[in-house]
């Protein structure tokens, strides 16, 4: 289903993006929910809250997307880019005005799901989305540098291992993933040779119990709505589009389709939820993701037991989950480094047009300096903007012929708009001396108030010289939006525009 389908729901579909991969999405679920735990514990730190908060979120958007998302197999949890926006509130405001803009971040997804605004991806141009992907790959294996920091030998050797074990285990097994059969065996040897490297249990305090409902204890006001809105808004926008954006990764990788207005509202339903139980908001990991996708996992199975999993690990296995060495989970996160990078857009540097080269690099160079996916888009898109209206307006040119009668015809073609204007201008001969003049438009398309201010110009030059000049062949689309704002044809134009 695509993103501009209206959504229909199909049970039997539906059975099916939960039933036919089992074995292979309990297992990729099962590695997931191991990545998981660091991640959600470091982007608690990120946002200043108790490692608490970030793992019941990961717990809660897992298991709500599974059931109400549209793409089976994404991985939903707590996010760095959704915990650096968090920040600002949690330190002037505390945490329950965070767990009350969760809540309306989701409220606002929904709302956005539902007016399917997933339909503007498609303004994303391909450049960006390698951009996007080749940066998340970037900041992905940065993201494990930290670990590295005092490391001993033992650190780097258990990594090397785990490297190892992961690209190298499935050329000899298939049915279990190599990532973990790697963590598993890394644990066992580090706690057989009590090896002195950081395990998840170094990186904080882990929850004892289940999550409880809670209404979030800021006042119901309009002030309370004043601070938490802008936050939410930010949060909802930068939420849905990297969740839409790695679905639409996920969509190419496996070579299906995904309803990105359902992941929308899904999105936002899993973020009310987890609001409400001291989680805070979430989206779309693509780390974790691509993890799953690559373990095998491609079902909405592979999400809930990310998500369960998880649970079970921090209440009922952590005495266990507690020694796992980082160096295990980090080897992980290598691979899906490695494995995300498009490293074929390298190859194609010099054969794409620049204007997509520079606008790729500029995408990742963005995100990378400043650690946000939205900025590194949003500069993506802009920059293709400006070079896709540059590239049009170079295709408008203005060329002239002249008859026995001294008549010089124009003939326009191409798309006019703000970019064209200035060279509008410049392709009309104001002091050659012409009995009349004919500007022919048959072959133009006028899109804006400034490509009808050009010609209101052009027109009011010939006008003051005493040529008559006449247009001809104005599409429908093109005399509409003269009528409505051009003034050359209106009485006292040349008196009220003498100044020009």
């Amino acid at each position: 289903m695509s993103a501009g389908t209206p959504s229909r729901f199909d049970l039997r579909q539906y059975q099916r993006e939960w039933f036919a991969n089992p074995r292979k999405d309990l297992l990729a679920g099962m590695v997931v929910a191991l990545a998981l735990i660091p991640e959600s514990i470091a982007f608690s730190i990120i946002a200043g809250v108790d490692p608490q908060v970030g793992l019941y979120a990961s717990f809660i958007i897992a298991v709500v997307t599974a059931f109400l998302g549209g793409r089976p197999a994404m991985i939903s949890a707590a996010t760095g880019a959704m915990s650096l926006l968090m920040i600002g509130l949690v330190k002037d405001h505390g945490l329950q005005y965070l767990f009350a803009a969760t809540v309306l971040t989701g409220v606002l997804q929904v709302v956005f799901g539902w007016a399917k605004l997933a339909r503007y991806l498609k303004f994303v141009p391909r450049s960006v989305m390698v951009g996007f992907v080749n940066a998340l790959a970037i900041l992905t294996f940065m993201a494990q540098l930290p670990q590295f920091v005092g490391a001993n030998w033992q650190m780097y050797a258990m990594v090397a291992a785990g490297l190892a074990i992961i690209y190298l285990l499935p050329r000899v097994l298939k049915a279990i993933p190599s990532a973990l059969v790697a963590i598993v065996a890394l644990t066992v040897v580090a706690v057989v040779t009590g090896a002195d490297v950081r395990t998840v249990g170094d990186m904080g305090a882990l929850p004892t119990a289940l999550p409880l409902f809670q209404f979030p204890q800021v006042p119901l006001t309009f002030e309370t709505l004043g601070i938490i809105f802008p936050v939410a808004l930010t949060l909802s926008l930068v939420g849905l589009l990297e969740s839409l954006l790695t679905a639409q990764l996920i969509d190419e990788r496996t070579d299906t389709t995904s309803d990105k207005n359902v992941e929308s509202r899904g999105q936002g339903v899993a973020n009310i939820v987890t609001g409400f139980f001291g989680g805070m908001a979430g989206c779309a990991l693509i780390g974790q993701s691509m993890i799953n996708v690559t373990s095998g996992g491609r079902g909405r199975l592979s999400t809930f037991v990310a998500g369960a999993f998880l649970l079970v690990l921090i209440l009922m296995l952590q005495p266990l989950l507690v020694k796992i060495p980082m160096a295990a989970l980090v080897a992980v996160m290598i691979v899906v480094a490695i494995g995300t990078f498009d490293w074929s857009s390298l190859k194609t540097l010099t054969v794409f047009p620049k204007g997509e080269t520079i606008v790729m690099l500029a995408t990742v160079a963005v995100t990378v300096i400043t650690h946000d996916l939205s900025l590194g888009v949003l500069a993506g898109v802009v920059l293709s903007a400006l070079f896709f209206a540059r590239k049009v307006s170079q295709l408008s040119q203005v060329t002239h012929t002249d008859d026995d009668a001294g008549t010089r015809r124009y003939q326009v073609r191409g798309q006019l708009f703000f970019v064209s204007t200035h060279e509008f201008l410049h392709w009309f001969d104001f002091h050659h001396p012409a009995a009349r003049v004919v500007i022919d438009l048959t072959d133009a398309h006028f899109w804006d108030g400034s490509a009808v201010g050009a010609l209101d110009q052009v027109m009011l030059k010939f006008m003051r010289r005493g040529m008559p000049v006449e247009l001809v062949g104005l599409n429908g689309a093109s005399a509409t939006l003269i009528d409505r704002l051009a003034v050359h044809d209106k009485p006292g134009a040349l008196e009220r525009t003498s100044h020009q």
